[in-house]
Parts: structure tokens; sequence; C-alpha cells
């Protein structure tokens, strides 16, 4: 699996994918804020989109298009606006979205999936979006990188993992995400496009376990977006590949996705990384992780290099897993801390190992043999100065 850092060269779409990116002047910062992904042949594809009850349009129209099963050959995404909580209005706006990009590529408005993103119960200024979906075929090229610029909003680096399966076929995904980051999947994207050849039901049967392990076991702070979805196309170019081989490349591309988001959360200084072993079922280690993760408490001590252990102790209570208090354990960065029991550690040193890009927190609960991950980051006082001034 490789990701791509700010100074790594674009990674190339996978065969039969092209992507456009431009400014349409959605962002008044004047950065790209239109971008699309075509393919030359139809895809199999699976979806998951967020379960807030306040869905925005791009969110209720793909669902809608998941459930009649027809294939989807382009992605349409603006970013600067979400169009949620825009009425009827943002419905026909998201719609002639999908219909303008159809129109110039010559393809049905049902193969068009979209996505917004950005500040919540504004209308899209339709006539920039129009005029640059007008404009957006110009730009196509085979590069990945302005495409993965062009989805974010308060993200600081684009997101790029990529992988080469056995047979040559390739995933490359794309994600945006730094704030208001708490998926219940199924404001964060993720995209993942393929020239494997998949078969469409095993795709579907098994993203939504992809997804659960991965992006809703991350989070930045514990607000979940109106707008949340990860998608994953593949058009066969590549031709067959084993099943098994590709989910689990699949699953390794938006883990890796997964982690970018938490580290590149709003004033983030640290990835936080908390395993969860000895659980009654995997859906309880993922919680107990993810309560870590998502605790005030703890990513405060986090950010101030303090192994306050209790922290986890109470996030682990709270989340509702089964625990035998007993037989818990604890370590902090591989120094073990809690045992049952209080163990003697020395607070300085730990409190050192703590100043380090990651954090890792070790966590057996006793009572069976599951296990999960989850991923957050620190909370630093920035992170409050971004989101006061968010709208002014």
């Amino acid at each position: 699996m490789m990701e791509m850092g700010m100074n790594q060269p674009s990674p190339a779409l996978p065969q039969g994918f092209q992507a456009a990116a431009m400014s349409a002047g959605i962002k008044p910062s004047g950065r790209t804020d239109l971008s699309c992904v075509v393919s030359d042949a139809d895809c199999t594809w699976a979806y998951a989109g967020t379960r807030s009850t306040t869905a925005a349009a791009c969110v209720t129209r793909n669902r809608e298009l998941y459930r009649e099963g027809g294939a989807v050959r382009a992605l349409l995404v603006n970013a600067g606006n979400a169009n949620a909580a825009t009425g009827a209005r943002g419905l026909r706006d998201n719609v002639d979205m999908a219909d303008a990009l159809g129109s110039v590529l010559n393809m049905d408005a049902d193969a068009v999936l979209t996505a917004s993103t950005g500040i919540i119960g504004h209308p899209l200024p339709m006539d920039r979006v129009l005029s640059g979906v007008e404009h957006l075929p110009e730009e196509l090229g085979t590069g990945a990188a302005p495409f993965a610029a062009a989805i974010m909003t308060t993200d600081t680096r684009p997101k790029l993992a990529e992988v080469t399966l056995s047979t040559g076929a390739r995933i490359v995904g794309t994600a945006k995400g730094s704030g208001m980051i708490h998926p219940d999947m199924a404001t964060m994207f993720a995209f993942a496009f393929t020239d494997a050849q998949v078969d469409g039901e095993v795709l579907r049967a098994a993203f939504p376990t992809i997804v659960n392990r991965t992006f809703n076991a991350v989070t930045v702070d514990g607000d979940t977006s109106t707008n949340d979805m990860a998608v994953v196309l593949a058009n066969g170019r590549a031709g067959d590949v084993d099943p098994a081989e590709f989910l689990t490349a699949l699953e390794g591309v938006m883990r890796d996705l997964a982690r970018m988001i938490a580290a590149d959360g709003e004033g983030a200084t640290k990835l936080l990384t908390v395993r969860v072993n000895g659980a009654r079922t995997e859906a309880e280690a993922l919680t107990a992780a993810r309560t870590c993760c998502v605790s005030p408490l703890l990513k405060s001590a986090v950010h101030g290099n303090d192994p306050n252990w209790g922290r986890v102790i109470m996030a682990v209570g709270r989340s509702g897993a089964a625990v035998d208090l007993e037989r818990m354990t604890v370590t902090v960065q591989g120094h073990p801390v809690f045992a049952g029991r209080p163990l003697p550690y020395d607070d300085a040193a730990v409190s050192q190992s703590m100043r380090a890009q990651e954090v890792v927190f070790e966590i057996d609960l006793g009572v069976g043999v599951a296990s999960g991950e989850a991923w957050g980051c620190d909370l630093s006082a920035e992170y409050v100065s971004i989101n006061a001034d968010y709208t002014t």
C-alpha cells in the first residue's frame, strides 16, 4: 500500500478513468472547487452515505440510484457549498448538476453521481456551477492529484492512496475530511477507482464491512456531516481479479485514507490510534476504540503528552462494551500502565514517548478474542479557533 505525500508525484488513475478540476468561483478563495472523474466504460459500484436525518441532496439522490442498481460512468463534486438544508431548490440544483455533466459527456444523467461539501444552508451558485461543468471536459487528464485537491475544504493537504494487485489491476483512492468527522454511514468523502473487473453483488455485499472497519472507525470531533459518503467505482478494464485479494486491497486503501483524515483533523498535531483486543465482538471492540478516540478528555491529554490512563478506563466504560476490569490491560506507546490495577511506570518517560506524530493506546478488555482499531487526533486550541471563525 502506498500513501501519497505532498511532495510525491500524482498517481495516474486506473485504466479508463480521467479526472478534471477547475475553479468555478464557488469558494471565495478562488481555489479549485469543481471536479469530476469519468470512466470510458460502465462501472459496477458500491456506495455508503451518512445516516444523518438531515442528509444533503447528493446523499439522497445517490442512495436512490444505488437502490435502482444501474451502472455509473461519472462522479461530479463541488466544494465550498454543501447544498444541504436548501429545500426543494437544493434537490433541483443537485439534479441539474448531474444533467449538465451528462449532457456534455453524452451520457445519461443517472450514470452521474454527485457530491457536495462545504457550508450548510446556502443555495448553490448554479450559474457558476453550470458554467464550470460546461468547461470541465477541457481539463480531463489521467492524474489523480488535481481532483484530490479540488474536493478539499478545511483540509491542509490532499489525501491519496494506491495499490497494485498481482494481476496488474490498480486501485486509487482519495478522500477529504478535516472537521465534522464522525462518520455514520454508512465533512468526509472517500472515493476509490479501480480498473479491476469485480462482480457487483460481491462488491456491494462486502462494502458495508469495509466502511465500518475504516471510515466508521475514524473520528475528529464527534460530529457527523450531512454529506458523508464513500464510493468505489470499478470499470473492469484490467480484467478479472481474485475477489479476496481485491477486497483486502480495497480495505487497505480505505484504511490508509481513514488514517490520513484523522491525522489531518482540524488543529491536529498528532494522530491518535486506539487498538482494542480481548473484546466480546468486533462491533464492541470498534465501539470502545472509537469512543476513546472521540473523548475530549483523552484527546486533550494526548495533546498535552499526559499519560492519564484513567481517561481510557472512563471512555471504555461509557462505550457500553463488555469488559472485565480485573483482566483489562492498557498500554501507552508500548508502556504498560494498567493490568487489572494501576502499574508503576516512569511518568516522565511515558510523557516523552507521547511527543510523537502518532500516539498509540493498546487496550485488552479481557472478555473475548475480537479486536478493532480506530483513529482520531489530539484536541488543540487551534480546533476551537478554526471553527469559531468558520463562517465569519
